[in-house]
C-alpha cells in the first residue's frame, strides 16, 4: 500500500512539473508575439508619422508658393463645388497642364543635335514631255498656278523679285512671302519664303534631254513653325501636298498650247534684278535679226556662185559652134581643091 501511495504522489508531482513548464512556455510564447506586435506598432507609427511630416511639408511648401493645389481646391469649394468633387477637378486640371507642357517640350520646343529646329526635305523629280523653253516659261508664269494646283489658293505678284502666296494644306491655310534669289532663263530659280506657319528655302532646275523632253528637278526645304504644323510635319503632309502639285504642273503643262504660253525672261542675281524681260526679249530680237542677216548673206553667195555657173555653160555653147564653122570652112578649101 505504501508503495502504490509513493507512486501516486510521483505520477501528481510529474504532472505539476508539466503543467508548470507548459506555462512557462506558453508565457515565453505570449511574451515573444507582445513584444513583436509592439515593434510592428512603433514601426507602423513612424512610418505614419513620416507621411504625416511630409504632407504637411507638402502643404507648407504649397501655402508659401500661392496655394497651388490646395489653393485650387480650396477656391473651387468655395464656388459651390463639393470637397470631392472639387479634389477631383483639380486633380484632372493639373493632370491637363502636365500634358499640355508635356506636348509642348515635344512639338514647341523639339531641336536637333545642332539645336536647330526639325527640318522636312522634299525632293521631286519629274519628266515632261515639252521643250525646255516651253516648261521653264510655264513655271515662272505664278498667278497661273491656283488654276491646276489644289495647294495654291491665290498668288499676287508685287515686283519682279517678290510675291505673296497663299496655300491650303489639309485643313490648315497659311500665307507666305516669297523672295526670288537666283533666276536664269531655262536653267534655275532658287527662292525663300517666310510666314507665320513656317520658312521655306527652294529651287527648281530645268535639263533638256530632248529637243522635245525636258526633266525638272524640285528641291525644297520646309522649317515648320506652329503645333498643328510640327505635328503635320510627323506625318510629312507637305511633301504629299507638294508632290502632287508637282504632277499637277506636269499634266497642265502636257496639255496646254505652247503658242499661248509667254513667260518672264529676265535674270534675277541675288535677290535683284540684273536684266528685265524686255531687255532679254530685245537681245532675243537682235540675235535673231543678226542670225537672218548671216543667211541671206549665204542665200546671196550661192546665188552669185549659181550665176557664174550659168555664164560658164553659156561660153561652153558657144564653143561647138565656132568649131563647126572651123570645120565648114575645111569642107569649103576641099570642095576649092577638087575642082582645081
Amino acid at each position: 500500500m505504501a508503495d502504490t501511495k509513493t507512486d501516486t504522489d510521483q505520477a501528481d508531482t510529474d504532472q505539476t512539473d508539466a503543467k508548470e513548464q507548459a506555462g512557462s512556455g506558453l508565457d515565453a510564447l505570449r511574451d515573444e508575439l507582445v513584444d513583436y506586435l509592439g515593434a510592428q506598432a512603433e514601426n507602423l507609427v513612424e512610418k505614419t508619422g513620416e507621411k504625416l511630416s511630409g504632407l504637411t511639408q507638402q502643404l507648407l511648401d504649397s501655402a508659401e508658393n500661392g496655394g497651388g493645389f490646395l489653393t485650387g481646391v480650396g477656391s473651387r469649394i468655395l464656388g459651390g463645388e463639393s470637397p470631392l468633387k472639387a479634389f477631383v477637378s483639380q486633380k484632372a486640371g493639373d493632370l491637363k497642364d502636365k500634358v499640355v507642357e508635356g506636348a509642348k517640350s515635344l512639338f514647341g520646343k523639339s531641336k536637333g543635335k545642332s539645336g536647330q529646329a526639325k527640318i522636312t526635305n522634299i525632293i521631286e523629280v519629274l519628266d515632261i514631255g515639252v521643250p525646255l523653253r516651253q516648261a521653264y516659261d510655264h513655271w515662272t508664269q505664278y498667278d497661273e498656278f491656283s488654276g491646276f494646283s489644289k495647294g495654291v489658293q491665290s498668288v499676287s505678284q508685287n515686283d519682279e523679285v517678290t510675291s505673296d502666296w497663299k496655300l491650303k494644306v489639309g485643313p490648315s491655310k497659311r500665307s507666305y512671302k516669297a523672295t526670288t534669289q537666283t533666276q536664269i532663263p531655262d536653267d534655275r530659280i532658287v527662292w525663300t519664303s517666310e510666314g507665320a506657319k513656317g520658312t521655306t528655302r527652294g529651287c527648281v532646275t530645268f535639263h533638256e534631254i530632248t529637243p522635245d523632253l525636258t526633266r525638272i528637278v524640285l528641291v525644297v526645304v520646309y522649317s515648320p513653325a506652329g503645333f498643328f504644323e510640327k505635328t503635320g510635319n510627323i506625318w510629312r503632309a507637305q511633301g504629299r501636298r507638294l508632290r502632287l502639285d508637282f504632277k499637277n504642273f506636269q499634266r497642265y503643262v502636257s496639255f496646254a498650247d505652247p503658242d499661248e504660253v509667254e513667260g518672264w525672261r529676265g535674270e534675277i542675281r541675288d535677290g535683284e534684278v540684273v536684266r528685265t524681260h524686255e531687255e532679254a526679249m530685245e537681245e532675243e530680237q537682235q540675235q535673231e535679226g543678226e542670225e537672218g542677216e548671216e543667211g541671206e548673206g549665204d542665200e546671196e553667195e550661192y546665188e552669185d556662185e549659181y550665176d557664174d555657173g550659168e555664164e560658164d555653160g553659156e561660153e561652153d555653147e558657144e564653143a561647138p559652134d565656132e568649131e563647126g564653122d572651123y570645120e565648114d570652112e575645111e569642107e569649103e578649101d576641099e570642095e576649092d581643091e577638087e575642082e582645081r
